[in-house]
């Protein structure tokens, strides 16, 4: 039948009394599992003359149930508002076939039957004796949903006409009585136990639902309106990096955007969740990171330490009364690279190899005008920050313990997140333009330059092709070192540098000049020193 109940022992109740009603906020109940909870004023109580004995369509009290020694049975059949139940059972954690059932709404008319069906049992299968008549408490009766529905907005919704008397036949079936007729529609009387059904589209729903989704034929011509699509295509974007990474022997995840509020970092700007289900899904996410550390974690967890895992998602933040939700990608590695075979040994994966990655995706989309700097994200304890202006598009590098230790993974891991809004703006201001192959030939210098510590390749870098932009095409390094045989806070890094004229052959004399111009550029912003 549906209908939750709960059996007494009569005997047990104090004052012979039942009483539905609250108490008062804080009171001390324990329930059947044997854990005291402090009641909310809002919580409805089935009590006896001096104390609470069940949580009203949730749980029973430690003292409410029926025991060996039971020799008279008091027996509750109840109707209890679903949000009410809800709102008990969720602040309290508990989640019982009653409150199931009583969230999703309950027959109010089949109380008194249920309780009957019960007590007869009892009688047949227990040898029971009925010493009481029923009392039915009913003082406000649930009316049941009148709805008015219309033959044309049937017709209309479902996309085929069907005729009156089958719809009258369909619902009549359903248990809905027809209690008004005209040539243009019906009204309905629905009972109160079909709370899924309070609409007229409700009703439609049902009447497509009966009369089979098979028998509405599709239409031999489909019209449609053609929308100018927002370039560059999300999708097609998406699609092309997620190829890209899956063919580099990446997995993709998803992860719920539900996560526990103790990895939040900023927990002032989480968007809290008001019902959570449960207090691991109290905010919404503002990072990608933990996700993915758990997905580590549980693989781990399972002998599968050799992870390569990318997701696209969503974070959401709260600033004041404005609400934020982005786009990002992020990419995992953690274990080996490589397995260990009879020609090879295990290579472990590291920074550089998610740089690689990183710098391949970029490449792929088109991007290239970017800054580096030293990542400064709390998540990392090393690592890089490609900048676009002043906005962050990727930050990558190696995930601090900390933040291993909130997900127990027992290894190293590396992590990119990418900013995947601004990656999409960014590709839409890409201009694709066709140049011909040069016929003229290019030319490689090399240098090798003494720098402070402090100095990166990326400022090298761009000091370079500042000096000349159209001749200078490439910079590369192809060594780095640091060592005794230099001075105290030195470093001495090996550059490489392609130069290509368009139009013609570079002589000798234009090719010395800049050279030139690029050592008294290097020596006079990076205090640069040419090794001979």
């Amino acid at each position: 039948l549906g209908q939750p109940m709960h059996a007494f022992d009569a005997d047990t109740i104090k004052g012979q009394k039942v009483v539905v009603k609250t108490c008062a906020e804080g009171t001390v109940f324990k329930t059947l599992d044997g854990i005291e909870r402090k009641l909310s004023a809002d919580d409805l109580m089935i009590c006896n003359a001096e104390e609470p004995m069940t949580i009203a369509g949730v749980f029973g009290g430690i003292n409410s149930g029926v025991t060996n020694q039971t020799k008279n049975i008091f027996l509750e059949s109840a109707y209890f508002d679903a949000v009410s139940v809800r709102k008990t059972a969720k602040r309290h954690s508990l989640k019982t076939d009653a409150s199931f059932r009583f969230e999703r709404g309950t027959d109010p008319n089949i109380t008194v039957f249920a309780l009957k069906y019960a007590a007869q049992l009892i009688v047949e299968l227990a040898g029971g004796t009925v010493s009481s008549a029923v009392s039915d408490l009913y003082p406000k009766p649930i009316a049941s949903f009148i709805v008015q529905i219309w033959y044309k907005h049937v017709s209309r919704l479902i996309g085929k006409e069907i005729p009156s008397e089958e719809i009258k036949s369909i619902i009549t079936a359903l248990d809905i009585k027809i209690t008004a007729e005209t040539n243009e529609g019906l009204t309905l009387e629905i009972p109160p136990y079909r709370v899924d059904v309070t609409r007229e589209v409700d009703v439609i729903e049902e009447i497509l639902r009966i009369y089979g989704y098979n028998n509405i034929e599709i239409p031999s011509q489909i019209r449609a309106s053609l929308n100018n699509a927002v370039k560059p295509d999300k999708d097609a974007v998406q699609n092309m990096l997620a190829n890209s990474l899956t063919a580099n022997g990446f997995n993709e995840i998803l992860a719920n955007s539900l996560t526990k509020s103790s990895y939040s970092e900023q927990p002032e700007t989480a968007v809290k969740i008001l019902n959570p289900l449960s207090r691991d899904l109290d905010v919404m996410r503002q990072t990608l990171l933990f996700s993915g550390l758990e997905a580590i974690s549980f693989n781990q967890n399972r002998k599968n330490q050799n992870l390569k895992l990318y997701e696209f998602g969503k974070v959401y933040h709260q600033y004041q009364d404005k609400f934020e939700e982005k786009h990002r990608l992020s990419l995992f590695l953690s274990g080996n690279d490589q397995p260990e075979q009879w020609n090879q040994k295990e290579t472990a994966v590291n920074f550089y190899l998610l740089k690689g990655v990183v710098d391949t995706l970029l490449q792929k989309a088109g991007l290239k005008d970017f800054t580096v700097e030293d990542a400064t994200s709390a998540e990392l304890d090393f690592g890089l920050n490609y900048k676009i202006g002043n906005k962050n598009l990727v930050y990558f590098g190696f995930v601090s313990k900390q933040n291993l230790n909130k997900t127990d993974v027992n290894q190293p891991v590396f992590y990119a997140d990418f900013d995947f809004d601004l990656l999409l703006r960014q590709i839409g201001k890409n201009k694709i333009v066709y140049q011909e192959v040069s016929r003229f030939p290019a030319v490689k210098r090399d240098l090798s330059l003494l720098v402070n510590e402090q100095i990166s390749f990326n400022q090298l870098k761009n000091i370079a092709l500042k000096t000349d932009r159209k001749l200078i095409k490439t910079v590369d390094v192809f060594d780095v070192y640091k060592g005794d045989k230099l001075p105290e806070g030195k470093k001495s890094y090996a550059l490489s540098f392609v130069l290509q004229d368009e139009e013609k052959t570079l002589a000798d004399k234009a090719i010395d000049a800049v050279m030139q111009k690029l050592v008294f550029n290097l020596q006079k912003e990076a205090g640069a020193e040419v090794r001979k």
